[in-house]
């Protein structure tokens, strides 16, 4: 044991006999609309039916004896809340030792969230054995955890830099039998990274590449995709496969990949340099990857504080979640990438929202010609902390255009397909497993319900704080989300102390 790992499970209820959560409003994930009330009946740790009672006022249609506890068993009155699929973080880090608490942290600001999945894409943080073991922890519920699927960093572990394509296939079977259920990739030299992409799909592994700037030029996300890539992590290598009249990014004459402002603030000009939106060159491209079936995970949510830095480092619930040494890791340093505000402006904000602007444009058109979109957020650098990050991504695939269902079925349904695992979790159906996230307000009409520190309203004449998720079941165990918060800030507040 590290000392990182999640600890021995202590909160939590069930999975019972059979557990009833009555009178609900069943955002089922599939994009169909919501229907209730409606009773969710579970069964130790699967969905056993959703019995349907009826019109809001009139007659039930539910037998005159409904489905009852039984001995052992558990209900619940939700009478006005809302029942949606448990949320797929699809790129979520489980933290750097040092920079948080322990995983616990990490794990009650996801599972107070609603996050009942997450894919670990690098395992580089911790290594894949760690978040292997921590995976198998949360399957058996011995930790109070989302589930994880563990996709290790092309090459951790090995000796020295690949250069031959059979010792990168090599590796990706090495890896596959430590327990690894895909691989993410940075780029790498062109014949190694596609034999090595080739052999994953062969073995039945998942994939993502952050197309690292360093290797861009040798596979753009286009190049990917044609070799089978999963996903393609945040927007890199997505420009640089469209470029207007060139065929290598400008870069500053004075660049350097390894300083991190210029890295950023040059980054927001690779849209600048990319074709227009709606132009043939732009259409084209949208068209031609859509046709391949990759999947974008954009992870716009970390990147906010490039169009609005003081937003970041002011967010409200900073002061109660915020462990002490994950703030003093975000504090501005251009070498850090926790942060790098060493003497971030005005000018390299309005070329980010430039970017973030040709951005959105991108992964609306992507979704609206058939492609699939997924909820990621990429948490614990930049100001952005686990959990709250999740509604603002959401909140941000809503200013891309997508509608509020199409964004349910963006962080559920198709984050679950993006895994395989779309026959066990993903939407609220008989037969999938009970990962659910029980809401008292209509997320619908406003995603802000979400976030944890609740948000303010004036309510008959007064102002008060009301929001955050309500319970979240994983497995039919069920969590009480604002307990699991709480416990959070307490940790803190002890942090703090000391």
């Amino acid at each position: 044991m590290s000392g990182h790992e999640g600890t021995a499970r202590d909160v939590g209820i069930g999975p019972f006999p059979r557990l009833i959560l009555r009178n609900v409003m069943v955002v089922d994930g599939t994009g169909a609309p919501p229907y209730g009330p409606a009773d969710v009946v579970i069964e130790r740790d699967r969905i056993a039916s959703v019995h349907l009672l009826g019109p809001p006022t009139g007659p039930r249609l539910q037998p005159a004896e409904p489905p009852q506890p039984g001995p052992g068993g558990h209900e619940l009155d939700l009478t006005g809340h809302y029942v949606l699929p448990g949320f797929v973080d699809a790129h979520g880090h489980i933290g750097w030792p040092g920079h948080v608490p322990d995983a616990q942290y990490v794990y009650d600001l996801w599972l107070g969230h609603g996050i009942t999945t997450v894919r670990e894409p690098g395992c580089f943080i911790n290594g894949l054995d760690f978040v292997r073991a921590e995976a198998d922890r949360s399957a058996r519920d011995d930790i109070a955890a989302p589930r994880i699927s563990p996709y290790v960093g092309f090459g951790e572990g090995h000796p020295a830099p690949f250069t031959d394509p059979k010792d990168a296939c090599a590796w990706v079977q090495g890896v596959a039998e430590r327990g690894a259920e895909g691989i993410k990739f940075f780029g790498y030299r062109r014949d190694v990274y596609a034999a090595a992409l080739k052999e994953a799909n062969r073995l039945g592994l998942g994939s993502a590449c952050h197309h690292h700037q360093g290797y861009v030029a040798q596979a753009t996300a286009l190049d990917s995709a044609h070799w089978g890539l999963g996903s393609i992590e945040h927007f890199y290598g997505l420009p640089e496969s469209m470029l207007a009249g060139r065929r290598l990014q400008r870069f500053a004459l004075d660049y350097n990949y390894q300083d991190e402002a210029m890295r950023f603030a040059d980054a927001g000009r690779s849209w600048a340099q990319a074709a227009e939106p709606g132009s043939r060159q732009w259409d084209d491209f949208v068209d031609e990857l859509v046709s391949t079936g990759v999947t974008l995970d954009p992870t716009l949510n970390v990147y906010v504080g490039l169009r609005d830095a003081e937003r970041v480092q002011t967010s409200p619930w900073h002061a109660d979640y915020t462990a002490p040494q994950l703030w003093s890791y975000w504090q501005p340093d251009s070498g850090a990438h926790g942060s790098f505000f060493e003497d971030w402006g005005t000018e390299p904000e309005t070329v980010w929202r430039d970017g973030f602007r040709r951005w959105m444009a991108f992964v609306k058109a992507y979704f609206d010609r058939g492609g699939r979109v997924t909820v990621g957020t990429d948490p614990g650098s930049i100001f952005k902390l686990f959990g709250f990050g999740y509604p603002e991504e959401l909140e941000l695939l809503r200013e891309c255009g997508l509608e509020p269902l199409e964004v349910v079925r963006a962080a559920t349904l198709w984050g679950a397909e993006l895994l395989g695992w779309q026959d066990r979790i993903g939407s609220v159906e008989a037969g999938k497993l009970a990962d659910l996230v029980v809401v008292a307000e209509n997320p619908l009409a406003n995603l802000k319900v979400l976030y944890g520190h609740g948000r303010l309203r004036l309510r008959d004449g007064r102002v008060e704080r009301a929001g955050g998720v309500a319970h979240t079941v994983k497995g039919g165990v069920l969590y009480d989300a604002a307990a699991l918060r709480e416990r959070v800030r307490t940790k803190v507040a002890a942090l703090k102390a000391h």
